[in-house]
């Protein structure tokens, strides 16, 4: 399995990048990313007041803005993720028609969008094991941390009776970082 990774100085070739690839990106690098991997699907993980416009090249139904903060327990003020967050990214993710890319991103590219990527790999996936899917995470982003709280939710809605978090539990923290670089994952995996 092939990843790519990219940042603001070295971009792969979009030609040799298949349309049935997941990137993960920081909000710094959305648009960016969205024209040199030619993006066609947008999933934005982020707070409400950060939200950002659909880039001309995606059309509105192929964006995704799920309002909220990296949190995994309810604090005053924040808006904690939900199952219905969850069930609308795993809905996004499997209508995707993987024709062109697709972009997960939240502030950092590290916490939320990583979580985003790897439920959207377990739903396109569901016979594949959690913890390979897990590792390949981890192989294409050494900062992916992703939340907890997200892939807890995730793990309920897709039935995989905690797999999931055992998964993200077993990769670990990651090397701590401000901001992700962009990085990709195919889309399919074998079972």
């Amino acid at each position: 399995m092939d990843t790519l990774t990219f940042d603001r100085d070295g971009y792969a070739d979009p030609e040799t990048m298949s349309p049935e690839t997941i990137l993960v990106s920081p909000l710094s690098l959305v648009q960016t990313t969205v024209t040199t991997a030619r993006v066609s699907h947008l999933v934005t993980l982020i707070n409400g007041e950060t939200l950002i416009d659909t880039p001309e090249t995606i059309g509105q139904d192929r964006h995704l803005r799920l309002a909220m903060n990296d949190i995994s327990e309810p604090r005053d003020g924040l808006v904690v993720p939900t199952e219905g967050h969850v069930a609308k990214l795993i809905e996004f993710a499997t209508a995707w028609d993987q024709q062109a890319p697709l972009l997960i991103h939240c502030w950092a590219g590290i916490s939320r969008s990583t979580a985003g990527a790897f439920v959207a790999l377990c739903a396109l996936n569901p016979r594949a094991d959690e913890h390979s899917l897990a590792r390949a995470l981890r192989r294409a982003s050494p900062t992916a941390y992703p939340n907890r709280r997200i892939v807890a939710l995730a793990d309920n809605v897709l039935g995989r009776d905690g797999r999931m978090s055992a998964a993200v539990d077993h990769i670990g923290r990651g090397v701590l970082a401000e901001e992700g670089k962009v990085f990709s994952l195919p889309a399919r995996h074998a079972a």
